[in-house]
């Protein structure tokens, strides 16, 4: 493959004209340009660069993006181009240095004949782009293993994604025109992309708003038929949000809309920040929604406080049957939910009845969307479903070999350990969870250690916020709370002896003493509900099947439960009986 070269103009009339005459390519042939200046970026593709440097010279927006480099290759054609200006894309947003002023909805990844040659050159460009022009401030993996990658709005959608996205939208806006409420339901396993397709909705939505009906763009760009007359009409003046409950995965996803323009950090908000607004909202996406909550005792007496003010304000009375989800749906015209209901972990979260009826109804209006894609695990078979088969007391379920995923089951978290260090080091983002089943002494004693397996003693997350790339989270164990909604790379997953095996009655079985998540185990006094085991076993069950589904590349296991962990052992071994 031709190595690419990169040119530099300046827009201004002479010298676009003169750069213009200089070369049959600048005129008629696929290129790849970046224009920047000190805080904003813009990547662009064209078949005739001087005659598109012209027509920025004439958008207010664009001709201050002053430094102009022009990427150009003898090999280039339009399928690399288009690939080419959809990684740099990705890589400046996930990258941060600047503001991407792009608009999401162009973004591809089609195959083309002898790809794979095209890509090992854009890595080449990508490291002059970094290392000569100063572009970027981080490798390719780091940039690919950081939060504003993987929570970038600039995304290729897979197909079921873009389907729902389109369907969402043209219901959005007939309903829009019709003056009609609407709750809309996207449904998915961990992995499919529910996070990543809230977030590039609600960066489409914002940049049909702002849309110039003058700025020219590609008629055959993904959803370009919403950039005619009449749709940014439609969205003016509407008041948006996206609303995450876990506090974690809400102030990574504020750190992206900071740096995403026509996006704000404000648009992420609680359900508490909902609940207490003055102003209604006409849309509001809620992500991880299977995680708002109903009435139960809060983690502080403010927030009980607030709850109770809430339903008072809205309503008009504090009925305590109302949930965090009756707060969105009277302060938005419009919401829509991402929603699975086997990654609900509380007690507290919203209850079966109220997310299968949310299915249920969805499903009868056309309104409810599945998606199907795994996006996140690399195996070649249903590892999600396979998982939550395991844990669900199915005593049918075959084991499984899945050839090109790293499924390994340990018997000494010391070896469990040193294998991740070594994927750490290889790959990055891999790192240690497990179950509630250890008391979190740290939090008050930070010289304490919280857990003690095979003579490693080790601590709970130091920090609740963005623990996954914090400084000690290689030495640390992520909890729930910290990683549900997050991707890694490598997932070690210690199974505590809160879940339990009867070899005489072939179940699993939840062990309350050995679990301490207080409020993963509290009755709902104010609803006049006591939980029994078996209701708190769905609850951990759910809780290992989404931390056993954390990693891209591979998942590590460790069992604690000498009966669980003999019972377990097939299962998650890639041959079946395999050991580290």
């Amino acid at each position: 493959m031709t190595s690419s070269r990169i040119e530099h103009v300046r827009l201004t009339p002479d010298e676009v004209r003169a750069w213009g005459s200089r070369n049959p390519l600048h005129r008629n042939w696929p290129v790849v340009y970046v224009l920047n200046d000190s805080k904003r970026v813009y990547v662009g593709e064209t078949l005739n660069a001087a005659s598109r440097m012209r027509q920025h010279m004439d958008s207010d927006e664009k001709r201050e993006l002053d430094r102009v480099r022009i990427v150009l290759n003898d090999r280039f054609n339009k399928s690399a181009s288009l690939d080419l200006e959809s990684f740099l894309i990705r890589m400046f947003s996930g990258d941060g240095k600047y503001q991407v002023t792009n608009r999401n909805d162009g973004i591809v990844d089609a195959e083309y004949f002898d790809r794979a040659s095209y890509q090992s050159s854009f890595a080449e460009l990508f490291d002059e782009l970094r290392t000569q022009e100063h572009l970027f401030t981080r490798t390719v993996p780091e940039i690919i293993n950081s939060d504003l990658f993987k929570l970038s709005p600039f995304k290729a959608l897979t197909q079921d994604q873009a389907v729902a996205v389109e369907d969402i939208l043209e219901g959005l806006f007939t309903d829009l025109e019709n003056d009609h409420d609407n709750l809309v339901v996207i449904n998915g396993n961990p992995g499919t992309g529910k996070t990543v397709v809230a977030i590039y909705l609600l960066k489409l939505l914002r940049d049909i708003q702002l849309h110039d009906p003058l700025e020219q763009f590609d008629q055959d760009s993904l959803f370009s038929d919403f950039f005619t007359e009449g749709h940014a009409e439609l969205l003016s003046g509407l008041r948006v949000g996206i609303v995450v409950p876990q506090q974690s995965l809400r102030d990574s996803i504020a750190r992206v809309f900071a740096l995403t323009p026509g996006l704000d950090k404000g648009m992420v908000l609680s359900p508490f920040a909902v609940g207490q607004s003055s102003e209604r909202f006409d849309l509001l996406i809620v992500d991880e929604a299977h995680r708002l909550n109903q009435r139960a005792n809060q983690p502080s007496g403010v927030q009980n406080k607030k709850f109770a003010d809430i339903n008072t304000t809205l309503f008009g009375y504090d009925d305590p049957t109302l949930t965090q989800l009756d707060w969105i749906r009277r302060q938005s015209t419009h919401v829509i939910l991402m929603l699975d209901v086997g990654q609900s972990v509380r007690p507290a979260d919203l209850p079966t009845h109220t997310t299968e009826a949310l299915l249920k109804n969805a499903s009868s209006l056309g309104r409810l969307y599945r998606l199907q894609t795994q996006m996140r695990i690399a195996a070649d078979e249903d590892y999600v479903g396979y998982v939550r088969s395991v844990l669900s007391n199915d005593s049918t379920v075959p084991p499984s070999s899945f050839s090109d995923y790293d499924l390994r089951f340990f018997d000494d978290l010391n070896e469990l350990r040193a294998e991740l260090v070594k994927r750490d080091a290889e790959h990055g983002l891999a790192r240690l969870v497990a179950g509630y089943a250890w008391e979190w002494r740290s939090r008050v004693a930070p010289t304490e250690f919280d857990i003690d397996i095979d003579g490693a003693q080790l601590r709970w997350n130091s920090t609740a916020v963005d623990w996954i790339n914090s400084a000690n989270s290689l030495n640390e164990v992520g909890s729930i709370h910290t990683v549900q909604g997050y991707d890694l790379n490598y997932a070690g997953v210690i199974i505590g002896k809160d879940l339990r095996f009867d070899p005489v009655a072939n179940r699993l079985f939840f062990d309350r003493a050995e679990y301490y998540d207080k409020k993963g185990r509290e009755n709902n006094k104010r609803l006049g509900i006591t939980y029994t085991d078996e209701d708190l076993l769905r609850y951990v069950q759910n809780i290992y099947a989404v931390l056993l589904t954390r990693g891209i590349a591979g998942t590590y296991v460790y069992v604690c439960d000498p009966h669980l962990r003999a019972h377990l052992r097939r299962y998650f071994s890639n041959d079946g009986c395999r050991q580290a």
